[in-house]
C-alpha cells in the first residue's frame, strides 16, 4: 500500500516538472507591438510552386498553398523564401506561429516555429523632481510602468546602475547646472523625456508655485475666519457681560438719596410751618397749625416729643368757666 502511494506520489512530481519545463520554453522569440507589422522569417530557398506552403496560429491555419494555389490567406503576404508577413498586429495576434513546407509527394521540407509576443508601445515619460532636506528626488513618471526598463542620464551621461524609476542625488554631489533625464523601454519601443535641471538649495524644500498660493490662500482664509469668530466671541461676551451688571442696585441707591433728600426738605418745611404758625396774625387758623402738627407727628415719630408738645401747647385752649358761688348758665 505504502509502495503504491509513493509511486503515485512520484508520478504526479514528474508530470507537474514537465508541465513547468514545458511551460517555460515557451519564451518569446519575436516581439511586436500594437499597431505594426511584423515579418515571421522562413526562408527557405529551395521553395518552389510545386511545394505545400502552411502557416498555422496556435491550431489555426492562417496560409494554405497547394500546388501554387493559394485557398487560405493572400499570396502577396508571402515572400518568394516562404516568409509570412503579419499586418497590424493586435494584442490577440500574439501566440505559436509554425511554418511547413512539403514536397510534392508529402514529405516535410521544412518547418519553422516561433513564439510571437505583441506588447504596447510605451508613452513618453515625464520628469519631476522634489527637493529635500539634503537630497534631490527624481521620478519617470509613466502611465503604466509595469514591465519597462528605467536608465538614467545626468549631463549626458547613462548611469548603468540606476534601472528604478525613481532617483535620489545628494545635494552635495549635485552640480549647479547638472541636467537629468530618464528613458523608458521595453521589448517593442523606447522613449526618453525632456531634460531636467534642478534648482535646490541645502536645508530648503522645493515646492511647486500652485501649491505654494494653494498653503497661503488657505492659511489667510483660515485667519479671516478666525478673527470674524473671535470678533463675535468678544460681542457676544461683552452684550452678556452688560446684560448681567445690577442696575437695580444703583437706582435703589438713587431712590434712597432721593427720598432722604426729600424727607429733609419735609421736615425742615413743617417745622419751618410749626415756628411761623404760632406769629401773630390778623386772623390765625388753629385748624391748618393742627393738621401741619400732625402730619409732622406722623413723619416723625423718632423725633423727641418735645417738638410734638410744643406743637400741641400752641393749640387754642378752651375758654375756661368762671368760678361763682351760685350756679348759673355759662356766659358765653
Amino acid at each position: 500500500m505504502m509502495v503504491c502511494f509513493i509511486a503515485t506520489l512520484g508520478q504526479i512530481l514528474l508530470l507537474g516538472c514537465i508541465s513547468f519545463t514545458a511551460a517555460n520554453s515557451k519564451t518569446c522569440q519575436i516581439y511586436a507591438a500594437v499597431g505594426e507589422s511584423v515579418t515571421l522569417a522562413f526562408n527557405y530557398e529551395g521553395l518552389a510552386k510545386s511545394h505545400t506552403l502552411r502557416w498555422t496560429h496556435d491550431t489555426t491555419i492562417i496560409f494554405l498553398r497547394q500546388q501554387g494555389r493559394v485557398t487560405i490567406g493572400k499570396p502577396e503576404d508571402i515572400t518568394t523564401t516562404g516568409s509570412i508577413l503579419l499586418k497590424s498586429v493586435k494584442l490577440q495576434s500574439e501566440g505559436t506561429y509554425r511554418g511547413d513546407a512539403l514536397h510534392p509527394n508529402g514529405t516535410l521540407a521544412k518547418t519553422w516555429t516561433g513564439q510571437l509576443c505583441v506588447m504596447e508601445k510605451v508613452s513618453k515619460p515625464r520628469l519631476s523632481y522634489i527637493c529635500d532636506t539634503n537630497t534631490v528626488n527624481l521620478n519617470c513618471h509613466v502611465s503604466k510602468p509595469q514591465g519597462l526598463f528605467f536608465t538614467w542620464t545626468i549631463d549626458k551621461t547613462t548611469l548603468s546602475s540606476e534601472t528604478r524609476q525613481t532617483l535620489s542625488i545628494s545635494l552635495s554631489q549635485l552640480k549647479e547646472k547638472s541636467s537629468f533625464s530618464c528613458s523608458v523601454a521595453n521589448k517593442v519601443s523606447a522613449e526618453s523625456s525632456e531634460t531636467v535641471q534642478p534648482i535646490c538649495k541645502a536645508h530648503t524644500l522645493c515646492f511647486k508655485p500652485n501649491i505654494v498660493l494653494g498653503v497661503l490662500a488657505g492659511g489667510a482664509v483660515l485667519i479671516f475666519v478666525l478673527l470674524i469668530i473671535i470678533t463675535v466671541l468678544c460681542c457676544s461676551y461683552r452684550r452678556t457681560k452688560t446684560k448681567m451688571q445690577p442696575s437695580d442696585k444703583g437706582e435703589f441707591n438713587l431712590l434712597s438719596v432721593n427720598k432722604g433728600e426729600a424727607e429733609s426738605i419735609t421736615m425742615y418745611e413743617n417745622i419751618h410751618s410749626v415756628e411761623s404758625c404760632p406769629s401773630p396774625s390778623p386772623q390765625p387758623s388753629p385748624r391748618a397749625c393742627y393738621e401741619n402738627i400732625s402730619k409732622l407727628d406722623v413723619k416723625t415719630e423718632s423725633k423727641p416729643p418735645q417738638l410734638s408738645t410744643a406743637a400741641e401747647g400752641q393749640q387754642p385752649s378752651p375758654v375756661p368757666k368762671p368760678r361763682t358761688k351760685n350756679a348759673k348758665t355759662p356766659d358765653i
